[in-house]
């Protein structure tokens, strides 16, 4: 089984902040979400998978020729922002787009797949 990482990207942070959401609308992707996270685990495939707080609460380790900088905020300027994220097992590619697929609908947003690399021999 191959481990692949399901990220979840919002087209905004007003988005990602449910700016344009109702208190019914979150209440709705918060079911959607966990009623998906169930049948992962049911399934066998979950590995993990968390939400994350706001672009505006990280802090990035920066490498400059060897000279570490400590910032404040995200590593890059950017409208979409990575809002959360699943590390499932799948079979092959066409497995894990179907988990996918399920997430994007829970979600109500984007999801991008991507394989881990494999182990070194």
């Amino acid at each position: 089984m191959t481990q692949y990482m399901l990220s979840v990207h919002h087209d905004s942070i007003g988005a990602y902040e449910g700016a344009d959401l109702t208190p019914d609308d979150m209440q709705r992707m918060y079911q959607q979400v966990d009623a998906f996270n169930n049948e992962v685990q049911a399934a066998g495939a979950w590995v993990f998978g968390g939400g994350l707080t706001l672009p505006d609460s990280a802090t990035t380790v920066r490498n400059k020729s060897g000279e570490l900088l400590i910032t404040d905020g995200p590593y890059a300027e950017t409208k979409e922002v990575l809002g959360g994220f699943w590390i499932i097992e799948a079979a092959d590619l066409d497995e894990a787009l179907a988990w996918a697929r399920k997430g994007a609908l829970a979600c109500e947003g984007d999801v991008e797949i991507r394989p881990f690399q494999d182990e070194p021999s």
